[in-house]
């Protein structure tokens, strides 16, 4: 840092380190931010983000180094500690009590009192004031947050801290459940907070929304600090050799393709309340790609087809298969499903990783039905291998791994079943550019056969909000607007704008 840059920092870490044990989570990191700045602290997982950010919220306390807030030594004794300081934390998992309303939320754990007697009055004017900076009628001071939706509760956790003067406000993953029009007005509320001289720290694993919403960026990688740059001088390519210590050739990789016979098709698929009215085709050897926005029925439509849901009418067919099954009849037809929610639908998070890739399918792991844990963690490690799954050995706990090793492990399960047809809800959601860059291999892989071991092509159908992963990954695209899909098209023949206008009504593919 120049002398000119640090005499203009309102925050300053300086010679940050962590250990945990063996494991050095931060080396003399050195990170800044100015006022009026949006600076992107970006890394794969385990990179060190969490941890710097959680000394800098008072959560955890540095083995070495100092903090400066506004030049004045800076050493909170807890999270609370820090939000009264100035420095506000908005987790990718929001904290709010929704049982309470906005006001009691926005004062929770400071509210002002005289003579042990709550002072309502100071609670309504603060709230209000915090609440009046986004100008979003919707958030009153008395509604319960539960009547909210997640963007605006998002604004209340904000709002909480800019109610006791935040000035260095930090937003983990903001944009994660975000439908995109919530997200285009996340980033004009940013906009004004840095017009007003807050300091932001943005995290996120979305390049693009760095490139749009930062003015410098952070990399950490391994602990360390790889290098700070203005964001108008950096390519997205050169972040991302940047985060994983290489050249990245190709993030989203498409070897040539060839659909072959029909192996899933839907005809006038209707669920309980979503989807009501869905028809597609999908073929051996090709990727395609559901986009709409949240809410619209996409998940609905494949738990639909997985038989987590009932089917209300039409037919799902599955090869020579006709009709509703369960997701047994499901897996014994070679389709395999793949959660948004991993932790609570897509892993057993107190078990091992090898148990988890292979619980699915443990036949051949022993004679007589039995599973001998030598040949079971053989197998495992072949598949941690090939997904690139960061882990100590295959019996460490799953839950100890980082989100995006906990899915490439959660994808791993559905490959050693063998199943032919893949449904993947969101498979890259909240995971880092490396960790996504090797799930789009992985994908390309299957469609085309090359990393199956008979070398016949898988058929995938896939959920994402992210529309360049669709363009990037997909052959066709098909669009979910209030429950009902749209004709499957080439990516040839679309683009961003297209889908966002068939997504919200405007249009047609």
């Amino acid at each position: 840092m120049t002398a000119d840059r640090e005499s203009e920092a309102r925050l300053q870490m300086v010679d940050i380190s962590k250990r945990f044990g063996a494991t050095v989570a931060l080396d003399r990191v050195n990170f800044e931010v100015l006022p009026g700045e949006v600076h992107a602290l970006v890394g794969e997982n385990g990179a060190g983000k969490s941890t710097l950010m959680k000394i800098l919220s008072g959560a955890y306390r540095s083995d070495t180094g100092v903090m400066f807030l506004e030049r004045e030594t800076y050493e909170p004794r807890n999270p609370l500690d820090a939000r009264l300081k100035g420095v506000g934390m908005i987790y990718q998992e929001l904290s709010l009590a929704p049982h309470l309303t906005v006001e009691e939320n926005i004062l929770l754990g400071m509210e002002p009192t005289r003579l042990g007697v709550m002072q309502w009055g100071e609670v309504r004017k603060r709230a209000v004031n915090a609440i009046n900076r986004f100008q979003h009628s919707e958030i009153q001071p008395d509604t319960p947050v539960s009547d909210l939706s997640v963007s605006a509760r998002q604004l209340v956790e904000i709002a909480r801290s800019l109610a006791v003067g935040c000035q260095v406000l930090v937003l983990d993953e903001p944009t994660s459940s975000l439908s995109q029009t919530d997200i285009r007005q996340l980033f004009e509320i940013i906009q004004d907070l840095k017009e007003q001289g807050l300091s932001i720290i943005y995290i996120s694993h979305f390049l693009e929304e760095v490139k749009e919403v930062a003015d410098r960026l952070t990399v950490l990688r391994d602990g360390e600090v790889v290098g700070t740059r203005e964001v108008e001088a950096v390519t997205p390519d050169e972040i991302i050799e940047m985060m994983v210590g290489r050249e990245v050739d190709q993030l989203y990789p498409r070897s040539v393709r060839t659909p072959g016979d029909p192996v899933l098709e839907i005809t006038h698929l209707a669920g309980k309340r979503r989807p009501r009215d869905a028809s597609l085709v999908l073929r051996k050897g090709e990727v395609v790609g559901i986009s709409g926005l949240i809410g619209a029925g996409r998940t609905e439509l494949i738990r639909t087809i997985f038989g987590l849901d009932p089917v209300q009418s039409g037919e799902v067919k599955v090869g020579m298969y006709s009709g509703p099954a369960s997701p047994r009849q499901r897996w014994n037809q070679g389709v395999g499903m793949l959660s948004e929610n991993r932790k609570e639908e897509g892993l057993a998070v107190g078990l091992s990783v090898m148990d988890n890739v292979t619980l699915s399918g443990l036949e051949g792991l022993g004679p007589m039905g039995l599973v001998m844990p030598n040949k079971q963690r053989q197998v495992v490690a072949r598949w941690i291998d090939r997904l690139d799954i960061r882990c100590r050995e295959p019996g460490q706990t799953i839950q100890e791994l980082s989100g995006g090793n906990q899915q490439k492990a959660a994808l791993a399960r559905l490959l050693h079943t063998g199943v032919e047809v893949l449904l993947l809800d969101e498979p890259t959601k909240g995971i880092d550019v490396a960790s996504k860059a090797k799930i789009y291999q992985v994908i390309d892989e299957l469609a085309t056969g090359k990393g199956n071991q008979n070398g016949e092509p898988k058929a995938i159908l896939m959920i994402s909000s992210y529309l360049p992963e669709l363009l990037g990954v997909c052959d066709r695209i098909a669009v979910m607007h209030r429950g009902e899909l749209s004709e499957a098209k080439p990516v040839s023949e679309l683009d961003e704008h297209a889908i966002m206008m068939a997504a919200t009504g405007q249009g047609v593919l």
